[in-house]
């Protein structure tokens, strides 16, 4: 039929990748493609012997331009550009910089099909290479695709500046007065980036390279050398990358169908450079739906790391004259081996220089289609990811499990239960199992295993180790199915286990039943509704009455639920918490899951070992758990510190308390976290004083869960009034030079800011003073005119009950607005009387979590 036609033509037809670094070109598709190859010739070479031919039919025009730009030296601004036939007028410097250029353009005719076929530009800068005698001591190593770059000392491995440039680096140079020096740079993962340093966002300070996993006997310090393919603005590119074990790499010979496939998740198409968590690649099954014959045969090209490519066998037939330009490259070490040392990466580079001077963004390759091959592109399905180093998404999130990285978990927008954390995610194909449908073997049909049915093509989200999640059915009863694989069947064994012991409460996500087929483990658990993030960061999202406090309160409560099962969860964050659906009285609640990390601490002991590695989600981990200085093990503490974490990203409406992503784990080392959001002129008080003990860098200062449950932030305004009573009563009759009395008035005047009088309004300070004298500067007074109020409302003139609201919100609320240390303050001043019945629904038993047997 014609459409065959269509589709056999297309198939044929390669696209070609460029390598902006160097001008290697790469070809994907055609007819006796195996998949991604790499040409024997590039761009540069191209130029320099066309007019010429391929054996594949192709021929080559090429054209080579040179220019000058001319650059303030002291504000980097370009003051004129010289070509042989045009010059911009120059404004007058004293210090210039000329930066000299050539533009390489390369067209392609194809003689079978009798069209221009593809175009590119590729653009270099005049330098030349240090000496080899000189000793340059740093390192520069740019991650692929999104412009971080870190430069360490080679000899200490000290990083000594960190920049993120938001668009690829292809090359670096150093300036001396002689003009520019190229310099070496080893382009990596963003992933092995991150593996291999942590950075701090404090100018100046020195954070060391080596990635700190404490219990790792042999460190991972080989690589991989890889080909990635990545995206920038509508045009795909090649480079060569290092990656290390653990992130996913696409094998050789992988090659892509011609029909118009789907977007991944991941892709956000109005981005200018897209990368790719590559951790976390998936294949959709819309494609194999629409290409069933020839889908487990021709792969998806995929943005990511690629195994590095054979060289195609195509020949120059016409004579290339390729002796100028190859002479220069011949002298270029190659900056990616197979299996390089960390260590030999970092001596490999080479000079001193007197001053550095970095060209970073796009510094090679503009890429220009036909308007023939781009109706071509856009039948070419090309799944791109997009990750973010600014923990948005949460992603926000680069995990850290067991010292391997983690996939990257995006799920759609009503996030379910997702999988437990347990590796990588790499590559995952629906239908591999060996599903038994109820109706033929179409994706709209229903997969029944045991009491557990779902649909393939409902996914709710991807977890690790090709992990995913359906929206199911078990019972007649809406869940979300788990469906695991093999290889972590013991993973999902002691989940299910901690499930069934923990699910009774409310907060905690309900568990109902495990089926197995001959390949697959499906967990059946509660579905759910969100996730905490999009609680926090989606601006319509309907929280059915739910508040902050009530969400912060009900995970507390399940987490104080779990440490009293002597289980510690060991990766809270955002993602694990999610919101439930509504229940008969359209209410929802908060719920605790993934039990993937957790960790069941035996009779009679109170920590666990890190001889399993590190788990958790980075950003969100507990200092303890990475420091190589805790000599203690870690104890059921890392969950309070997470959940501090978690509490200031909600109150604070989407923030962390310790700074972007890519900082967080070395300031959460450092101890350096910033509570900005809370303000001191608000009621924000308490929720500073409650974070900052749950923040503690040391475990044993943080408040159980259940002290913290009984922290003056969860109080209602009722219990508030009520408290301030109780304290007036107890107080009544003590001597003012009692302790009680002392440690009430201890900093009194600032809480009651010099004199609380002047501070209320002019009717209650009539009331006031026709009965008794009251002293301005105490707090005692204060809490007594508070009590006196409240007992004797009803008797209030008119305008003074006016002022003071109703009972109790409006009350309480009059001078607590008025004196925002007022509660904190009383709070702390009568902890001594914590055991004395009165004061027992206040505090707990352990006195606000002071002592070290706060601990569970």
């Amino acid at each position: 039929s014609k459409d065959k036609n269509v589709i056999h033509n297309l198939y044929f037809r390669p696209a070609f990748l460029p390598d902006p670094n160097d001008g290697s070109l790469y070809s994907l598709g055609g007819k006796n493609s195996e998949g991604l190859t790499k040409l024997p010739f590039t761009i540069p070479e191209l130029v320099q012997a066309s007019p010429c031919r391929s054996s594949d039919g192709v021929l080559y025009m090429g054209k080579k331009q040179d220019l000058w730009y001319v650059v303030d030296l002291l504000t980097g601004e370009k003051q004129q550009t010289l070509t042989s036939s045009f010059a911009e007028m120059l404004c007058p410097s004293s210090s210039l910089l000329y930066l000299g250029r050539t533009e390489y353009t390369i067209t392609m005719y194809d003689t079978k099909s009798r069209e221009l076929r593809w175009n590119a530009t590729y653009s270099d800068y005049a330098s030349t290479l240090p000496d080899d005698d000189t000793k340059y001591k740093m390192a520069h190593f740019a991650s692929n695709g999104d412009g971080l770059v870190v430069t360490v000392d080679s000899d200490s491995g000290d990083v000594q500046w960190v920049q993120n440039y938001n668009s690829p680096v292809v090359a670096i140079y150093i300036w001396q007065r002689e003009g520019l020096h190229k310099v070496a740079h080893t382009n990596v993962a963003v992933e092995t980036l991150r593996y291999l340093t942590f950075m701090s966002g404090e100018v100046g300070r020195i954070t060391q390279w080596k990635y700190p996993f404490p219990k790792e006997k042999k460190p991972k310090n080989k690589f991989l050398a890889t080909l990635y393919v990545g995206k920038y603005s509508t045009s795909l590119y090649a480079s060569p990358s290092l990656v290390h074990d653990g992130v996913t790499v696409v094998p050789r010979g992988s090659t892509f169908p011609m029909l118009g496939g789907p977007d991944s998740q991941e892709t956000e198409e109005d981005k200018e450079c897209v990368i790719t968590p590559s951790t976390s690649v998936k294949f959709n099954a819309a494609l194999r739906k629409r290409n069933r014959v020839n889908f487990m045969s021709n792969y998806l090209l995929l943005i990511g790391h690629h195994e590095t490519p054979p060289e195609a066998h195509i020949k120059i037939l016409e004579k290339l004259f390729l002796c100028s330009y190859q002479s220069i490259c011949t002298d270029i070490h190659p900056l990616v081996r197979p299996e390089a040392p960390v260590d030999s990466m970092l001596k490999d580079m080479a000079t001193i220089i007197f001053s550095t001077f970095l060209l970073a963004g796009w510094v090679a390759f503009v890429i220009t289609y036909p308007k023939s091959v781009h109706k071509q592109q856009q039948q070419q399905p090309f799944l791109s990811a997009d990750i973010g180093l600014g923990l948005g998404q949460d992603s926000d999130y680069l995990e850290v499990v067991r010292a391997r990285s983690e996939s990257s978990d995006h799920s759609s927008p009503n996030v379910t239960p997702r999988a437990s954390n347990h590796s990588n995610l790499s590559v995952s194909e629906h239908g591999s199992s060996p599903y038994e449908y109820e109706e033929g073997e179409e994706e709209s049909s229903v997969v029944r295993v045991g009491n557990v049915s779902f649909r393939p093509k409902e996914v709710l989200g991807h977890g690790a180790e090709g992990t995913i999640v359906y929206k199911g059915q078990f019972d007649n009863r809406a869940v979300a199915v788990k469906r695991i694989l093999p290889e972590c069947f013991s993973f999902a064994d002691r989940e299910v286990q901690l499930l069934r012991e923990s699910d009774e409460h409310p907060n905690v996500i309900r568990y109902f039943c495990t089926e197995r087929d001959r390949q697959f483990q499906y967990i059946a658990i509660e579905l759910c509704a969100a996730s905490l993030q999009e609680y926090v960061e989606r601006k319509d999202f309907e929280r059915r009455g739910l508040e902050p406090v009530m969400l912060l309160q009900q995970t507390m409560s399940g987490l104080a639920h779990l440490h009293s099962l002597n289980i510690v969860h060991r990766d809270l964050k955002p993602h694990n918490i999610l919101v439930s659906m509504p229940n008969a009285h359209s209410r929802v609640r908060a719920m605790i899951s993934d039990f993937g990390l957790c960790k069941k601490l035996a009779v009679g002991r109170h920590s666990f070992s890190r001889r399993s590695g590190v788990p958790g989600t980075e950003g969100w981990i507990a200092p303890e758990v990475l420091s190589e200085d805790c000599k203690d093990n870690p104890t059921c503490a890392v969950d309070i510190f997470s959940a501090g974490c978690v509490f200031y990203y909600v109150v604070s409406q989407g923030s962390h308390p310790f700074g972007k992503s890519l900082q967080r784990q070395a300031n959460i080392l450092l101890g350096t976290y910033s509570l900005d959001y809370l303000q001191t002129d608000k009621h924000d008080i308490v929720a500073r004083d409650l974070i900052e003990q749950m923040l503690s860098v040391e475990p044993y200062k943080r408040p159980s869960a259940e002290s913290l449950l009984k922290h003056p932030f969860f109080w209602s305004l009722e219990k508030e009034l009520q408290f301030f009573q109780d304290v007036s009563d107890r107080i009544e009759k003590e001597p003012l030079d009692g302790p009680i009395v002392r440690q009430l008035e201890r900093g009194g005047r600032a809480v009651v800011k010099g004199d609380w009088r002047e501070h209320i309004t002019v009717p209650l300070q009539t009331d006031l003073r026709k009965f008794r004298s009251y002293k301005g500067g105490s707090v005692r007074d204060l809490l007594r005119a508070m009590r006196n109020k409240k007992h004797h409302y009803r008797e209030l003139p008119a305008d003074v009950q006016e002022t003071l609201g109703s009972i109790p919100d409006d009350f309480v609320s009059y001078f607590t607005s008025r004196f925002p240390h007022l509660l904190l303050h009383t709070y702390l001043a009568m902890r001594s009387c914590a055991s004395e019945r009165p004061f027992l629904p206040y505090y707990s038993s352990d006195v606000a979590g002071l002592g070290k047997d706060a601990l569970c």
